[in-house]
């Protein structure tokens, strides 16, 4: 029996293929959305997923003003910042958050679902939201993927 041939392959940054992904959050469910999103930038939809490697695509999300949360936990949520300073604890609700900026709900509920270490920071780099249906990333040639509703 060959066993080079039963050997697992382990991806690396050389042999990983990475591609640019649209994704639209119009009238999607923030946490189901965010959890598919995160799975998108991990590689966990890739037969060649390795934990210990960025092997996700680059994703761009449009519409992020058109995201909602279903019950009352666009008002009753809260969302706690703290700058380092005494009395620098700040408190939010999403749509105090969604006023100021839109995209930044969704940012803060994608990176919450990644790995809180150096994989996790880099992971993150490869994500781009946007509030508006246009986006800069025409020349990357990206497609568009229809989540499951």
């Amino acid at each position: 029996m060959n066993t080079l041939s039963y050997k697992t392959i382990s991806a690396n940054k050389a042999t990983v293929q990475k591609e640019w992904v649209v994704l639209d959050a119009t009238n999607a469910v923030l946490g189901r959305f965010s959890s598919e999103v995160a799975s998108i930038l991990r590689g966990k939809n890739k037969a060649s997923y390795t934990p210990h490697v960025d092997c996700g695509d680059n994703v761009i999300v449009i519409n992020a003003e058109k995201i909602r949360m279903t019950g009352n936990k666009m008002n009753d949520r809260v969302i706690w910042t703290y700058s380092g300073f005494p009395g620098g604890q700040k408190e939010r609700t999403p749509a105090q958050m969604m006023a100021k900026d839109p995209t930044r709900v969704v940012e803060h509920a994608i990176k919450g679902m990644l790995p809180k270490n150096r994989l996790g920071r880099e992971v993150f780099r490869n994500l781009h939201i946007y509030a508006g249906n246009e986006h800069p990333h025409i020349a990357q040639n990206p497609k568009s993927i229809e989540l499951q509703k």
